[in-house]
């Protein structure tokens, strides 16, 4: 009975930590909300005022009609659906062939795979611009589609390789001897039950894509092209005095990626808990 009581008071210890972190991580959210929401003399009150005294719902059409809103949407939404389906397509064809299929050279290119992983990515800003500046793909949206046409990133391939792994041999070799070539294989019998992994790499993908600064900086430099984040970035720079605007802005880019996360948590916990064991 005592060895219960102390179990159950270690579980009430964890719960209340973990639930004053999730409060600590949740105030920069409530504040952003709640500027959002205010006049431009409630934002700049000390103390601050938590709860707005007049719910300002009009900052959301104001701040959306000040920049392109819509058209920035549109972009970052372009890029996130076309940058998923690369990820999935070949980060999924790359990493089944490292776990399922044997071939020359496997180990030695994952290895190589897996160590690209460590090189910074601003080492390779300046020789990755150079190629595309010569391909002439500076100011379209190929330099952020193509990579993720061509395996979606050692992350990805890793990831789904850990998955597949997992997965028992005997279902393939049973569906070998039945004649069923390796794409049938992967597209019928490998891709349907990969699905938690799958949802788990989508996520990634699409928080990654929509919230990309550093790439659309880069490569995109007229302003019809521009993602959400670039856009907000533009607005920051002419509304710096109308936080409530800016707030408005950013709450609105936002909200998509909170509700996408709050309703599939559950999926990326099971990816990663299904992913298996590094061979």
């Amino acid at each position: 009975m005592r060895n219960l009581s102390i179990r159950n008071i270690k579980i009430a210890i964890v719960y209340a930590v973990l639930v004053l972190l999730s409060i600590i991580f949740l105030i920069p959210l409530f504040w952003m909300i709640s500027t959002s929401l205010k006049s431009d003399e409630e934002v700049m009150t000390a103390p601050i005022k938590w709860v707005p005294s007049t719910l300002r719902w009009d900052n959301y059409v104001k701040a959306v009609e000040a920049f392109p809103f819509l058209l920035y949407l549109r972009n970052t939404v372009f890029l996130t659906i076309i940058n998923t389906i690369g990820t999935l397509l070949t980060g999924s064809l790359v990493a089944y062939s490292f776990a399922k299929l044997k071939w020359k050279g496997k180990r030695l290119l994952f290895a190589i795979t897996i160590a690209t992983m460590f090189i910074p990515g601003h080492v390779l800003v300046i020789p990755t611009y150079i190629v595309y500046s010569k391909l002439g793909w500076v100011n379209t949206y190929l330099p952020l589609i193509i990579p993720s046409w061509l395996g979606g990133g050692a992350f990805t391939i890793f990831l789904l390789r850990q998955f597949f792994i997992s997965l028992p041999d005997e279902i393939i070799e049973a569906a070998r001897l039945d004649g069923a070539s390796e794409l049938a294989i992967f597209t019928k019998i490998v891709l349907p039950i990969s699905v938690p992994a799958l949802v788990t790499v989508s996520i990634f993908t699409v928080l990654f894509v929509w919230n990309d600064f550093f790439g659309p900086l880069i490569y995109l430099h007229k302003s019809e092209l521009w993602t959400l984040s670039i856009g907000l970035r533009s607005f920051q720079q002419r509304y710096t005095t109308h936080w409530n605007l800016l707030m408005a802005a950013s709450t609105l880019m936002s909200l998509p990626m909170i509700v996408i996360y709050f309703f599939l948590q559950d999926k990326i916990v099971k990816g990663f808990a299904l992913k298996g064991g590094s061979h």
